[in-house]
């Protein structure tokens, strides 16, 4: 694809980050055939490559429209399309150069404005969303049934382990998950310590960035970003073996601190250490698959639909760990139809886009229960809380699975 940059964009990084991915695609459509938006509505504008066409004619000059921002905002960032291409297109940095455009150059509505504000200010500050959280909880009967969906039932909390070990790593808690669903985190250390690894959360190490990067508010998501680096960044001068990331959500995102922080002199070799050492728990668990294996007894579920999230199969390009690992732990997993499409979480999606989110949801749920599981696991937090609000079969993290299983 030939481009003719702008002046405003010329010789600007996101200018030429812009032309260098632009120029890879060949307009071939394989894209098109494994895009959730455009399946659901069967508009070109509404899958990769017209979202493609609109950039390009956004970064060469083309006036920009509230038409171009609204198919901008129904793309899920599954980034499906990457994995499909055959010519490498880095579409879901693509997408975020042209929504930062879109945000500059037209005026959303006023509604949209403040719900993204709201989002934007809420749901990545503990301080506010965990005690909102814990209301919801305490009064979720009580709730209209929309806002039920997004309140989750409370859990019984496990205990998490105070063994000292040699062996440490470093895991990041999140924003959302220690109130939704702090078994999640636990479980994640309880295993570790059964393997003889410490897990170690910084207390100031907060959201990753990826709601406010996803909703335009790229300066503030950076800022997140340089807060988790400086609370990482002791520990990694200790020594710490990797960082862990048990929300994909969360893994994909900071796996994108050295881009996202490459012009930044201050940040730009710690963020390339960080990522380095960051790894999904699915990527660590494979390599201790003896131990686990003996340390693994009870079998009170046989059979899961495992619900990939986009972030861990696209995002990260990590397939298969899991299904393979609980496999040898003799469990049977089954993939649904169309495993490689979203469910319609995609972070705040749900909330910015319901009727699409919705209907994404209730197409991956029949695809779940067709596999007659006696539960469904998945990845991310967001996808969990997801999939749960429409069925009353369980819905679990893979690990928390992994935990109950654990002998003793």
């Amino acid at each position: 694809m030939q481009t003719n940059l702008a002046d405003f964009i010329r010789n600007t990084p996101d200018g030429a980050e812009a032309d260098a991915i632009l120029r890879k695609c060949v307009h071939c459509g394989f894209c098109t055939a494994t895009c959730p938006t455009y399946q659901l509505l069967g508009d070109e504008l509404d899958g990769p490559r017209g979202r493609i066409y609109l950039i390009k004619q956004m970064v060469e000059g083309t006036p920009v429209t509230r038409s171009t921002q609204m198919h901008l905002d129904r793309c899920l960032t599954c980034r499906n399309c990457e994995s499909t291409c055959p010519s490498g297109v880095q579409y879901g940095r693509l997408v975020e150069i042209g929504r930062k455009l879109t945000e500059e150059k037209v005026a959303r509505p006023f509604g949209q404005r403040v719900l993204r504000r709201v989002l934007a200010s809420f749901v990545p500050n503990e301080a506010l969303f965990t005690p909102a959280m814990r209301l919801g909880q305490h009064v979720r009967p009580l709730l209209p049934k929309k806002l039920r969906d997004k309140v989750p039932a409370r859990q019984r909390q496990l205990e998490w382990p105070t063994t000292k070990h040699t062996r440490k790593m470093l895991m990041l808690a999140g924003c959302v998950q220690p109130s939704m669903m702090p078994n999640v985190n636990t479980a994640t250390a309880r295993v570790l310590d059964a393997l003889g690894i410490e897990t170690i959360v910084a207390p100031d190490a907060g959201c990753c960035g990826a709601i406010r990067l996803h909703l335009g508010y790229h300066d503030d998501a950076l800022d997140d970003i340089r807060a988790n680096i400086d609370a990482w960044w002791p520990h990694v001068e200790e020594g710490v073996e990797a960082i862990v990331m048990n929300a994909s959500g969360c893994g994909a995102t900071v796996k994108e601190y050295a881009h996202l922080l490459r012009d930044d002199p201050a940040y730009a070799d710690k963020a390339r250490r960080i990522v380095d050492l960051t790894r999904d728990i699915a990527e660590i668990l494979p390599e201790f698959k003896e131990p686990l294996t003996a340390l693994t007894r009870r079998r009170a579920v046989h059979t899961v639909a495992f619900h990939p999230p986009c972030t861990l199969q696209h995002g990260q390009q990590i397939r298969g760990k899991v299904e393979h690992l609980l496999g040898e732990l003799g469990i049977d997993v089954r993939l649904p139809a169309d495993s490689h499409l979203c469910c319609g979480s995609a972070g705040t999606y749900s909330l910015t886009q319901p009727t699409l989110s919705y209907a994404l949801r209730n197409q991956k749920l029949e695809r779940l229960h067709a596999q007659e599981p006696q539960i469904i696991v998945s990845a991310n937090v967001g996808c969990i809380a997801h999939l749960q609000s429409g069925t009353s079969m369980p819905v679990v993290h893979w690990i928390e699975l992994v935990e109950h299983m654990l002998a003793g």
